[in-house]
């Protein structure tokens, strides 16, 4: 996922777009740290912990805490039983990484609709999250084509 998240930023960098490459390439690499203690939709926020406990750049912590889906407003990570927290990516850094990570399944590189489809499969077509997979997906388009 990290050779995409790059590939995604030096695309962007080319196109006259302030990126931090190497916190990008930092965020790609530590994106998933929480999963080393949980599989859940928590491991963002476990994550982000970890991060902060080790003393890594809070930028760092931020794309790990945003990562997950395409973000995930207030009111919904309330109820999976998030910490409070901004889980919305904000910066171009924090949405390349989040882009990035919907573009990989298992260890292959896919399209969003494969990870649109499977959210959708998981959670049902109505649910909010996949608005926001197509809103995040037309953004990152439009900066890469536009």
């Amino acid at each position: 996922m990290s050779k995409i998240a790059i590939r995604i930023a030096r695309q962007l960098k080319e196109r006259g777009y302030e990126v931090d490459m190497g916190l990008v390439e930092v965020g790609a690499i530590l994106h998933d740290i929480g999963r080393s203690k949980t599989h859940g939709a928590d491991h963002a926020a476990v994550g982000g912990k970890i991060i902060r406990q080790l003393g890594i750049a809070d930028p760092v912590a931020r794309i790990v805490d945003r990562h997950i889906g395409a973000g995930i407003p207030e009111d919904e990570a309330k109820s999976l039983g998030l910490p409070d927290g901004v889980y919305v990516p904000e910066t171009l850094e924090e949405k390349i990484v989040c882009y990035a990570d919907k573009l990989i399944a298992g260890w292959r590189e896919v399209d969003v609709s494969v990870t649109i489809d499977d959210f959708a499969e998981k959670m049902g077509r109505d649910h909010p999250s996949i608005e926001r997979l197509w809103s995040l997906h037309r953004e990152m388009e439009g900066l890469l084509n536009g």
